[in-house]
């Protein structure tokens, strides 16, 4: 009788696929021919490559726009010019990624007062980074009371009489240096304050030519951040001397209206009717 192998298996084992012939390809399915990325390259999670609700359109949009470098333009109008789709298909792609939390969009106020249109890309939905919260909480305004003090403009001359249209002349000069210069735009407020240092040299003989040419002329190069101080300051320092004293001349000799005499009809002039010279040493008149 043959004796028991204990090391035998009582039972065939069964095959795990995958594992007995981990080089056979499968009979379906993609295949991977995959080779490592060391540059280029833009880490993509399967949540959005896999997304079940995201149209494919959305996806190939998230994963361009992840891979663009930060500050690259990313509207409407710039990824239509880029992809074959349209500008109305892009845009409802981006509300689809704008709603499952791949993309925010906010319209911000730049330094020089123009509304731009920000987007913020997120790789991972639900995520809030240092950029988002720069986006999503703009910076806070002081209050009034903690603004500090807005500094004085320098004093200006003052003229002699300030009479009402000497004042206009003054402001409507100010109104236009701009147009000498865009540096030299004033507020009202501050043409207020210059009026009167103008209606100073105004009063002095000067043509208002002349005051905007003294005002405008041999400006600086760099910029003019307080354009109202910088005219205040000239327009005290370059006042010029009051005109030269002038004597009134005598007023023109009084003609009296041609006249007849009564005595001889000879003509002579004089403040009224009456006799002529002649006619008056003779009859010795005073």
């Amino acid at each position: 009788m043959d004796t028991e192998n204990p090391s035998a298996p009582p039972r065939a084992q069964s095959r795990i696929p995958g594992k007995n012939h981990p080089h056979r390809p499968p009979h379906s399915g993609v295949i991977h021919d995959n080779a490592r990325h060391t540059t280029r390259f833009t880490v993509i999670g399967n949540h959005l490559a896999q997304h079940r609700e995201l149209s494919g359109l959305a996806i190939g949009l998230a994963v361009y726009i992840q891979s663009l470098p930060t500050g690259a333009p990313a509207d409407i109008k710039t990824l239509a010019a880029r992809f074959p789709e349209g500008a109305t298909r892009i845009a409802a792609a981006l509300r689809e990624l704008e709603a499952h939390g791949y993309l925010r969009r906010t319209r911000v106020r730049t330094e020089t007062g123009r509304i731009v249109t920000r987007t913020v890309s997120c790789n991972q939905p639900g995520h809030q980074g240092a950029a988002s919260e720069a986006v999503r909480k703009p910076a806070r305004r002081p209050a009034p009371e903690d603004r500090p003090p807005r500094k004085k403009l320098p004093p200006v001359p003052k003229p002699a009489y300030a009479a009402p249209t000497l004042l206009q002349t003054a402001t409507d000069l100010l109104a236009g240096l701009r147009r000498a210069d865009p540096r030299l735009l004033l507020s009202a407020t501050d043409a207020e304050h210059l009026a009167p240092g103008v209606a100073a040299w105004l009063e002095r003989d000067l043509t208002p030519t002349a005051v905007r040419d003294a005002l405008t002329t041999n400006l600086p190069q760099e910029p003019l951040h307080r354009p109202a101080a910088f005219l205040a300051h000239r327009l005290a320092a370059q006042l010029p001397p009051p005109p030269p004293f002038r004597a009134p001349s005598p007023p023109p000799a009084v003609r009296h209206p041609l006249r007849n005499c009564e005595g001889c009809d000879r003509g002579f002039r004089g403040p009224e009717p009456g006799v002529c010279g002649d006619c008056r040493a003779d009859r010795q008149l005073p």
